[in-house]
């Protein structure tokens, strides 16, 4: 079951990201988490209620913290895929968010099988062969300033205390903790939104106009929303490792619609590691 819910997770992530950064893209990243987060807000708040759990005070507040971390990659992620490739982008900011919450797992005693353990690795190796850029030879002071790599590296480790933060919340208040994180998510939003107001003189950059635009805006921040709900259950249902890094594997599904929407051309090594990354499952489903 944590399987299940933790690859339908992946996969929602994989088509949000997508289509949050087409919309990017077009308008600027503050821009489409205007659209996004509140509708991501909508769709936990009346899955908390339908779940019928009971809010908590500290479930509530741990959420809080979680949804700042996690509303902080969430503006660094979508400025990263405005620059840079999708394929290149997606990959190296899940890496950096796989890392932590496994390191929280097993410091807290989580323990796997040997082959969920190798699952677990190849899964790991299969982000980074994902994740190798194929401008090698683009200038190093360019790809550190101004394209999508460090962003993306940020937006990982931001994403990474937020899997941390909001799967170690347990069952505790059901699904109210992820309530909790996407008023997070909508305070950072809203604050950064303010300052770029008062830094720009009123300007936010382009709008999302139109209705295809709007839709695929709302489409992303329903699908991001949903898969912050299939994470936390799986981390109910299992161990928050092992559901972080199957769930980390949404760039595969990010690489392969770039692939098909913008003609981002694969490398061998890419290849190889979406391979890779589906041997990792294979193994972890027959462990688990």
């Amino acid at each position: 079951m944590v399987t299940v819910l933790a690859l339908g997770a992946a996969l929602a992530y994989g088509v949000a990201d997508f289509l949050g950064g087409a919309v990017s893209r077009r308008a600027t990243a503050l821009q489409a988490l205007l659209w996004c987060v509140p509708v991501g807000f909508a769709v936990v708040l009346t899955a908390a209620l339908v779940d019928g759990g009971a809010p908590t005070a500290p479930s509530l507040a741990r959420g809080f913290g979680a949804g700042l971390a996690g509303g902080t990659g969430l503006i660094t992620f979508y400025g990263a895929l405005a620059r840079g490739p999708m394929s290149v982008v997606a990959p190296v900011s899940a890496l950096a968010a796989a890392i932590l919450p496994v390191a929280f797992g097993v410091l807290r005693g989580e323990r796997l099988g040997a082959t969920v353990v190798a699952g677990v690795l190849l899964c790991l190796v299969a982000i980074g062969m994902v994740s190798m850029e194929r401008d090698a030879e683009a200038p190093a002071e360019r790809r550190l300033t101004d394209s999508g790599p460090l962003m993306a590296a940020v937006s990982g480790v931001c994403f990474g205390v937020f899997f941390t933060v909001l799967g170690a919340a347990g069952e505790d208040g059901g699904l109210w903790p992820i309530v909790g994180s996407r008023v997070g998510n909508l305070a950072v939003v809203l604050t950064a939104v303010a300052v770029t107001l008062r830094l720009r003189g009123g300007n936010l950059g382009p709008r999302v106009s139109g209705r295809a635009l709007i839709a695929l805006a709302l489409l992303s921040g329903t699908l991001d929303a949903g898969a912050n709900v299939l994470f936390v259950v799986a981390t109910q249902q299992g161990l928050l490792s092992l559901a972080a890094v199957l769930t980390s594997l949404y760039p595969a599904i990010t690489v392969l619609l770039a692939r098909v929407a913008y003609s981002e051309r694969l490398r061998a090594v890419q290849r190889v590691g979406l391979a890779v990354a589906a041997t990792g499952v294979v193994l972890v489903t027959a462990g688990g």
